[in-house]
């Protein structure tokens, strides 16, 4: 993986972990910010981007700010 890659996989696993432990299932998550399971599952695992709408999103509704979603510290 090159680094881009890998930033964008680290940032999926980190909203993975902390959806997870905020105890949201993926459909749950989805559904709050409104969009697909299928959507989430793949940005979560690093297949596809988001738009910086969707990431202020998803920081709010996982009451983090935004730049502790970037923490790659335990890569």
């Amino acid at each position: 993986m090159n680094s881009k890659s890998t930033k964008i996989f680290q940032l999926g696993r980190n909203i993975y972990k902390k959806r997870r432990e905020l105890g949201y299932s993926q459909n749950n998550f989805a559904e709050k910010i409104d969009i697909s399971r299928e959507h989430l599952a793949k940005i979560e695992t690093g297949k596809r981007n988001l738009s910086l709408g969707l990431l202020f999103k998803i920081a709010e509704t996982l009451d983090i700010e935004e730049k502790d979603l970037f923490d790659f510290s335990d890569m």
